[in-house]
C-alpha cells in the first residue's frame, strides 16, 4: 500500500493488551488530509484500541503505522510529543482537569505550545463562546452538564488546530438533539481543514451523516461507502444561526 499524500496509513497491524489474544488483527487502512469517517463496530470490536493506536497510546504488535509521513516505532522520546500535537483527541470520559476552570482546560494545549497569554485569552473566549459555553468560562468541569463537559472536551481537543482529530463516543451519553449539536463542531472542525475520525455505535446517527466508515467486526476492519447519496446538512446550511458549532471556527496553531 503506497503511502502517497496519507495522514494515517496502517499495514497489518496486529494488537493486543499484554500477552493476550489480538483485539486487532490485520488492519489496513490510510486516511487522505482532510478526510472525515466514522469509526463504527458493536461495544467490545476494538475501536477505542484503534484510536489508541492513532493518537499513540498504545504501540502495536506488529505492522506498520506511519502518521504524517513518519514510521511510528522510530519516533524517538522527543519526537513523540511534537506528533501528538498535531493530533486533537475526545475521549470518552472526558479527561478534564478538575481543578482547572473552562477557560483554563481549554487553555492548556496552548499553554503547553508557549503560545501568548493575550492570543490564549483571544482565542479560549473566542471559541468557548462557538461551543455554547461563553457563559461557563470561570465553571469548574464537575459543575457543568454531561453535554456541556463533552462540548468543553471538544473545544479543547481542536483549540490548536490539529490536522487529525479523533474523538472516542462522543455522542453516547447526549440525546438526539445535542448529537446533532456535537456533528456540527466536528463538521466545522473538519471544514476548516482538520482530517476527523468520529467512534460511535450509533447506527442512526451514521446514517443522518454523509461520511465512509472505518467498520470494525471481530478486530477486522472493512471501509463502508457513505451511506446516503447526498448530505443532509449542506455546507450552506451549517454556518447560519448563533447555535453551538455554526460560523467560523475560531483556532490557533500552537
Amino acid at each position: 500500500m503506497a503511502d502517497g499524500g496519507a495522514f494515517v496509513r496502517f499495514e497489518r497491524v496486529g494488537f493486543s493488551y499484554g500477552d493476550g489474544p489480538e483485539v486487532l488483527r490485520d488492519i489496513d487502512f490510510q486516511l487522505e488530509p482532510g478526510t472525515f469517517h466514522f469509526l463504527t463496530g458493536s461495544s467490545g470490536a476494538g475501536k477505542t484500541s484503534l484510536l489508541r493506536l492513532m493518537y499513540l497510546a498504545q504501540r502495536p504488535r506488529r505492522g506498520s503505522i506511519r502518521l504524517f509521513g513518519r514510521d511510528a516505532a522510530s519516533l524517538s522520546r522527543m519526537e513523540a510529543p511534537v506528533l501528538r500535537r498535531r493530533i486533537g483527541v475526545v475521549f470518552q470520559d472526558f479527561r478534564l482537569l478538575p481543578h482547572l476552570s473552562a477557560f483554563d482546560n481549554v487553555a492548556l494545549p496552548l499553554r503547553v505550545a508557549s503560545v501568548g497569554e493575550t492570543e490564549i485569552r483571544q482565542h479560549v473566549t473566542e471559541l468557548l463562546a462557538w461551543v455554547g459555553l461563553a457563559d461557563a468560562m470561570d465553571a469548574r468541569p464537575q459543575t457543568l452538564s454531561g453535554g456541556e463537559q463533552q462540548r468543553l472536551a471538544i473545544a479543547r481537543a481542536v483549540v490548536a488546530r490539529p490536522d487529525l482529530l479523533v474523538a472516542d463516543e462522543p455522542t453516547g451519553n447526549v440525546d438526539d438533539h445535542n448529537a446533532n449539536r456535537m456533528m456540527r463542531l466536528f463538521q466545522n472542525a473538519h471544514h476548516y481543514g482538520a482530517t476527523v475520525v468520529v467512534a460511535t455505535h450509533n447506527a442512526q446517527l451514521v446514517a443522518r451523516y454523509n461520511y465512509p466508515q472505518l467498520h470494525l467486526d471481530s478486530g477486522r476492519l472493512s471501509i463502508l461507502p457513505v451511506a446516503l447519496p447526498e448530505d443532509p446538512y449542506p455546507p450552506q446550511n451549517r454556518a447560519r444561526g448563533g447555535q453551538a458549532g455554526q460560523g467560523a471556527l475560531p483556532l490557533v496553531r500552537g
